[in-house]
């Protein structure tokens, strides 16, 4: 009692002490989550996928050749009207897209063949693309993505990695 009379609620130290405590459990939270190579893997994968399907839908809708490419970054790029080039694209969809630490995305097939890693992958104007795939890694987990020729993106995974 102070003053005879009774104290009612919590000091602002009190409230603040709580606060902090809340944080920094929800960043230790935040952390752990973060480096669950399966969730992130899997996140990732989802998100390429997405991508994917989006820039074969605007080669169609917009009549141009477009391609992508990987390895720690994710790559969309534009053919120019000659066909001599590659142009990186880089609006806020198909912008390039580094991968979190420890993923690593490679090409792996185009047309029923293997590829190198380096290759950009065409999505033609026309739709109909060759069936390609790819595969996001980490040291422990893979992910397989699918194209088929109707620019379906399949996911295959995660499931360890086991090289």
């Amino acid at each position: 009692m102070i003053g005879g009379r009774r104290r009612h609620g919590f000091t602002l130290v009190e409230i603040l002490v709580v606060l902090v405590i809340i944080a920094l459990v929800g960043g230790l939270a935040l952390v752990t989550l973060e480096r669950d190579e399966r969730r992130l893997a899997a996140r990732e994968a989802k998100r390429f996928a997405g991508a994917l399907e989006f820039a074969a839908a605007r080669a169609q809708a917009r009549n141009e050749t477009l391609g992508v490419s990987a390895d720690r970054t994710i790559r969309f790029w534009r053919r120019e009207p000659s066909g001599e080039k590659w142009l990186p694209l880089d609006d806020d969809v198909l912008g390039a897209r580094v991968l979190p630490e420890p993923l690593l995305a490679t090409p792996l097939s185009y047309a029923g063949q293997r590829i190198a890693s380096n290759t950009i992958v065409p999505l033609r104007a026309s739709g109909r693309n060759e069936p390609f795939a790819f595969a996001l890694a980490s040291p422990a987990w893979l992910v397989v993505l699918a194209a088929d020729p109707l620019n379906r993106v399949s996911i295959d995974g995660p499931v360890p990695n086991n090289r």
